[in-house]
């Protein structure tokens, strides 16, 4: 019931690359990663008000730099400069960093079947992203590459500060910090540095794009990372990864219904595939790990 569950977060985060491209397109990405973190945080501190220990400060602001000022500036520009649907597939690579950087920094050496998915992986990814069939802006590309190292380096640090900080302290001020510190690098842009990005603001804000931020704000953000934090209590990385599935599944759909991108048959097979060789690993540890359960 609980990998159900963790398709719910999956599901809404993987709508945020075609929600953003066909509402606010022309938005600042950190501009748009601000008006997603600190109203959400904002939000979960009305709801239930924490305030962090003195010696608590310096791990979020750490947390939230990484976390969500770096993240959700990657994911903005990745919605921005990606098709939705292979932004989302894209999303798939992070157990391609995670055992990089687990073995480059943590001396973890990745097991046999690990390794042979993180290959399949690279290589359709190689091949979906191939110019000649898709186009692929170059910004786009090094945004998804920072996303997924900001996920796994992020992954980290939540659960360094989840052992001495209370799991909703760390949410909600993850959100406000990494929110403000989009904020005042958006109005600095805004005033000294690239102020004609801003000023698609002149024209108003329209009722679809009022919905779009609602959407970002409350349910892709404030629910979404509820439920995630949530649910981490009561599961295991590998079950929660193996609802993550329903990530990618949810840019293809949006993707196509919003957006109206379509794909041919052998691309829209890349992607499934790399759907599947991303949880196949986790998949396999879950059902080993139930049959023991049983014989037990």
């Amino acid at each position: 019931m609980n990998i159900f569950l963790a398709m719910i977060p999956a599901f809404l985060w993987g709508t945020t690359y075609a929600v953003t491209k066909y509402a606010t397109p022309d938005w600042p990405p950190i501009l748009l990663g601000a008006l997603r973190a600190l109203p959400a945080g904002l939000l979960l501190f009305v709801l239930k008000p924490s305030w962090p220990k003195a010696k608590q400060w310096r791990g979020l602001v750490l947390l939230a730099v990484v976390n969500i000022a770096l993240f959700f500036s990657f994911i903005f520009i990745m919605a921005v400069n990606l098709p939705a649907a292979i932004a989302g597939v894209g999303m798939v690579s992070v157990p391609v960093v995670a055992l990089i950087y687990a073995w480059v920094f943590k001396k973890q050496r990745p097991a046999f079947l690990q390794s042979v998915c993180a290959l399949i992986l690279v290589i359709l990814a190689w091949r979906l992203f191939d110019p000649q069939h898709v186009t692929i802006n170059a910004l786009g590309v090094f945004a998804l590459i920072g996303a997924l190292l900001t996920i796994v380096v992020g992954s980290t640090l939540v659960q360094k500060m989840s052992t001495h900080t209370h799991w909703w302290t760390v949410l909600t001020w993850q959100l406000i910090i990494g929110g403000s510190l989009l904020s005042l690098v958006a109005m600095n842009q805004a005033i000294y540095f690239d102020p004609q990005q801003y000023q698609v603001l002149a024209n108003g804000v329209s009722s679809i794009q009022w919905l779009a931020l609602f959407w970002l704000i409350v349910p892709n953000t404030a629910l979404a990372y509820i439920l995630y934090v949530w649910l981490l209590g009561r599961m295991t990385v590998v079950e929660f990864t193996f609802g993550t599935i329903a990530n990618p599944i949810a840019g293809i759909i949006c993707a196509v219904v919003l957006l109206s991108e379509h794909y041919q048959v052998w691309q829209y097979t890349i992607m499934v595939l790399m759907i599947f060789f991303s949880v196949l690993p986790q998949l396999l540890k879950l059902t080993r790990r139930q049959r023991s359960a049983k014989i037990v």
